[in-house]
């Protein structure tokens, strides 16, 4: 490696897009220096990957960009549900869900919600945000090689603008290049999964007079299935500018070049059923739909998230949002290790959660897809409908990694949601209150570990404390009650214990992402002793 100078940094993310510029707000919001490098000159330009899930949209609520994200995505803010229906104008028209939250529902479990927000307005909120936090994020460079030690990865740089080079010593390498991978694929990890599933073209176009088609119809997506001109439609400004998804048959010899602008005029109108309508392309990008798995997460010093783990079908939209919580798990780990307090065998629970979460959520993105019947997709549906989409969006759990207590047999993504404080799940939300500002339980996982105590807590509460302090371990110790000088208080009605699945006497240990690392339901002869072993063992600390 004949570049001049070699400058060290902490993390190199490779990729910026969603999944690498969340890593890089995420990372900087734990004050983990890094640089983030993407070949592209700039973020996307085409609307796509909308769909952000209520987890997370906590992520984003928890790093302090939720707000921003929720203005940029106010033009589509009323937009609810997926319409199925053979044209536009004709009768056969069916509701595939309606609403996403039926009665607010969701209030009772969450302090976000979901948020219709397209690629093209998050990633400039988030490449701010991530430049805010002191992340070095250089658009139109691309990684040309790396070579890994035992001690960090050597990675050479090239400007595409100038074409200078440079070499960059980093201690750790995210691979958030996506699904085609030049990482992955020179650390030779396979994949496994279903693989390609159906291909599309999509289409951005202006059209003013669709939006008197559309009338107050405002889908989130209308799946159309006019046997001459099939499709999907997508509302970018519910006014004059719009997505169309074609289906493309890579697979029987169609080239992509067959998508003439006359072409995509033509479809559009026939799916429509607007054979008259003005329609100006602006745009077409391929896409394709798949569903594989990385055969693992890591590679020494080099770890993958996003597309480049794993690939799923955009029904749903499971894998920006799993690549996203990829992302925020390996965030909190890196900055652990980076700054001492946990063991270098913790970065190995990485993969040990989130490739099983993957997989089970990648098998869902499928059956969604042929639930929906989503164009160009030719599986036939199995038996009734996906009831619990919650259970992926906020259920996912990790049965081994850094937890204690879990039941290991457990599935990644269980058949219906369950939120009860159990080790390896996301920790509850509970209204509390502190001097006067309302807040969730949510709101305290970012930075530090958590120690959640009741009325009878006092003794979990002394240990916590005098292990910070004697082992230098940020961990913040709460007690829940409406007793005098203790820390929060639960809003009426509200049963901390009950839901944390733990007793008045109880303990419950939060990792900085929000996922309980291990409990007690009881108070123990030997407080601090029983939780400096938990932290020993969740953090992969050797004695």
């Amino acid at each position: 490696m004949n570049a001049r100078t070699v400058d060290r940094i902490p993390v190199l993310v490779v990729g910026g897009s969603l999944v690498g510029l969340s890593a890089s707000v995420f990372l900087g919001r734990l004050g983990v220096g890094h640089l983030l490098v993407e070949k592209h000159s700039d973020t996307s330009s085409h609307p796509r990957g909308r769909g952000n899930n209520v987890r997370t949209m906590e992520l984003f609520r928890t790093a302090g960009v939720e707000p921003l994200i929720h203005e940029a995505a106010s033009v589509l803010a009323d937009n609810h549900g997926i319409l199925q229906a053979e044209d536009l104008t004709g009768g056969h028209q069916e509701w595939l869900f309606k609403e996403i939250d039926p009665g607010g529902a969701l209030a009772r479990f969450s302090p976000s919600g979901w948020c219709l927000c397209s690629q093209n307005d998050l990633e400039p909120v988030l490449v701010r945000q991530a430049r805010e936090l002191g992340g070095d994020v250089r658009f139109g460079t691309e990684l040309l090689s790396f070579e890994q030690d035992a001690d960090g990865v050597t990675a050479v740089l090239r400007s595409r603008e100038d074409g200078s080079q440079r070499t960059v010593r980093a201690s750790y390498l995210i691979a958030a290049d996506g699904p085609r991978s030049p990482v992955r694929q020179a650390l030779g990890i396979g994949q496994s999964g279903a693989g390609d599933l159906f291909h599309n073209v999509s289409i951005t176009f202006r059209a003013k007079r669709l939006a008197d088609v559309v009338g107050d119809r405002r889908f989130i997506a209308c799946y159309l299935t006019n046997e001459q001109a099939s499709g999907a439609l997508l509302p970018v400004d519910n006014r004059e500018q719009w997505v169309f998804h074609a289906p493309w048959h890579p697979e029987k010899g169609e080239p992509l070049e067959a998508f003439t602008d006359e072409r995509c005029v033509e479809h559009i109108r026939t799916a429509t059923g607007v054979p008259d309508l003005e329609v100006e392309i602006t745009g077409k990008a391929p896409w394709h739909a798949a569903e594989r798995v990385a055969e693992q997460y890591s590679a020494g010093r080099v770890f993958l998230a996003g597309d480049s783990a794993h690939e799923m079908s955009p029904t749903g939209a499971f894998g920006s949002n799993t690549g996203i919580q990829d992302a925020h798990n390996l965030a909190w780990k890196l900055a652990a290790v980076l700054s001492g307090w946990a063991g270098p065998a913790l970065l190995e629970t990485y993969g040990e959660e989130r490739r099983p979460v993957a997989v089970a959520t990648s098998q869902r993105a499928s059956a969604r897809s042929a639930e929906h019947r989503h164009p160009g997709y030719d599986a036939l549906p199995g038996t009734g409908r996906q009831k619990n989409v919650l259970a992926v969006a906020l259920g996912y759990r990790y049965p081994t990694g850094a937890v204690l207590g879990a039941d290991p047999e457990a599935p990644a993504v269980p058949d219906s949601f369950q939120s009860n404080g159990a080790p390896g799940s996301r920790a509850p939300h509970l209204w509390l209150r502190r001097t006067g500002e309302r807040l969730s339980t949510l709101d305290l996982f970012e930075k530090s570990l958590v120690l959640l105590t009741g009325r009878e807590g006092d003794a979990w509460h002394a240990a916590a404390l005098q292990l910070a302090d004697q082992r230098g371990i940020p961990l913040d110790a709460y007690r829940i009650s409406d007793e005098p000088g203790h820390e929060l208080a639960p809003e009426p009605g509200a049963d901390w214990a009950d839901a944390y699945g733990t007793a008045a006497d109880g303990a419950v240990l939060v990792r900085p992402d929000g996922f309980v690392a291990w409990r007690s339901t009881g108070s123990v002869p030997d407080a601090a002793a029983t939780l400096g072993e938990a932290l020993d063992a969740v953090l992969r600390r050797s004695a």
